[in-house]
């Protein structure tokens, strides 16, 4: 074989070699983004039938009062206007979800394309619906964070406007590779509230406690950092990923395969710790027909006092423990409450109606020293610090606490 044959045989082999590790590559990172978009989908499953189930059992029922107990200023009586929005923004939230999930699957948007003009039609239209009354609610209506918070989320809904409108613009103008960029943009700014819950009740896993805020306050620089980074930090992964596509060779591409693994791990480990921290909460509440012994408690101290209301509750858990909530986070709730209003020894009573409910639970201790820290009882806080860190060796809280008070 001569010289020519073998340099030719030679480069065959290895444009072959070479064609077979680019569509590995393709392969491995259409993997890789194919389970970021299934994690992703189900996280927003379950979020959705978390809002829906919770808030709209809770309406359907008349108790609106629920809806306080999981958002600042849910429910306002006498103001339908108000009230009106919250609603607005609670159904859109459901449907953006839902659809955003459905307009992004190939299969559909190939097989049905009628039905995926129409439900990105409703998308868009949602989009800016959730965006407008998020807003008001933000600006006008009051909601916990700060001022630094308020603007990032401020930035998400501007963002998630521009996006709709520029996904529509490319639609209308059948330049359907811009159209779909835009899209996937869209879609990382909605899931922003997925995003951010992820990342904060991850990083409680992880730390065994808030990290990096005042989880009275709910303000600190971990919550500034997620405020504008729950949708800053997905669309830069993605304006990569698309870099990406376009420009690397295969081993550009098995790195953004492995790197968008590895965050699609991180992101369904939060995914999963805010499922269990707070969405299945939800849907268990939203399914349970029993009163509320926190709302019923309010009533009686905003009529008859504290005292009545202790009575009131040793009664009741006597004699109708099944109709009502006696769930430890329902009465903690309502000792927040108290402690928010800055009614200190009133929370401090129902704080220890916990306490005597579940003595093994480090948590009841831990809020009966934080009311306790409140009032100025340093002696008291420290003592129920103290308890609640044995119960729990691992409660980061307890020892910043107990540090702050400058106690062993």
């Amino acid at each position: 074989m001569s010289t020519q044959s073998q340099t030719a045989l030679w480069g065959a082999a290895v444009s072959q070699r070479g064609h077979s590790l680019r569509y590995h590559a393709d392969r491995a990172l259409k993997a890789a983004a194919g389970f970021w978009f299934v994690v992703t989908v189900l996280g927003q499953l379950v979020f959705a039938f978390a809002v829906a189930s919770f808030y709209g059992l809770s309406a359907a029922r008349g108790n609106w009062q629920q809806w306080n107990k999981s958002m600042a200023h849910g429910y306002t009586p006498g103001h339908p206007v108000k009230n009106l929005v919250v609603a607005i923004h609670l159904s859109s939230a459901v449907v953006i979800l839902l659809s955003g999930a459905i307009q992004l699957i190939p299969k559909i948007r190939q097989r049905f394309p009628a039905f995926h003009r129409w439900n990105g039609r409703i998308y868009f239209v949602t989009a800016f619906t959730i965006s407008i009354a998020g807003l008001y609610m933000l600006w006008f209506r009051g909601t916990v964070g700060d001022l630094p918070q308020h603007l990032g989320q401020s930035l998400d809904a501007v963002l998630i406007m521009l996006c709709s409108a520029l996904a529509l613009r490319y639609a209308l103008a059948r330049d359907f590779k811009t159209h779909r960029r835009w899209a996937l943009r869209l879609f990382m700014v909605v899931s922003a509230s997925l995003f951010i819950r992820a990342g904060i009740f991850l990083s409680f896993v992880l730390n065994h406690g808030p990290f990096g805020f005042n989880q009275t306050t709910f303000s600190g620089p971990f919550l500034t950092f997620m405020s504008f980074g729950q949708y800053l930090v997905p669309l830069a992964v993605l304006e990569i990923y698309l870099r990406t596509q376009d420009r690397a060779g295969a081993r550009g591409r098995f790195a953004m395969a492995a790197g968008l693994l590895v965050l699609t791990v991180v992101m369904g480990a939060g995914i999963l710790a805010a499922t269990m921290v707070t969405f299945l909460p939800k849907i268990k509440k939203a399914f349970d027909s029993r009163k509320s012994i926190a709302d019923t408690l309010s009533a009686t101290i905003a009529g008859s006092g504290i005292d009545q209301a202790a009575k009131q509750y040793h009664e009741l858990k006597a004699t109708a423990p099944s109709t009502y909530d006696f769930d430890e986070n329902e009465v903690n709730s309502l000792g927040y409450q108290l402690l928010q209003a800055d009614k200190f020894k009133q929370a401090i009573r129902i704080f220890q109606l916990n306490v005597e409910a579940y003595p093994q639970s480090g948590n009841t201790w831990d809020s009966l020293a934080e009311a306790y820290m409140d009032d100025g009882d340093k002696a008291q806080a420290i003592a129920n610090y103290q308890r609640a860190l044995r119960i729990n060796p691992r409660n980061v809280n307890a020892v910043k606490m107990l540090h702050k008070l400058n106690a062993p």
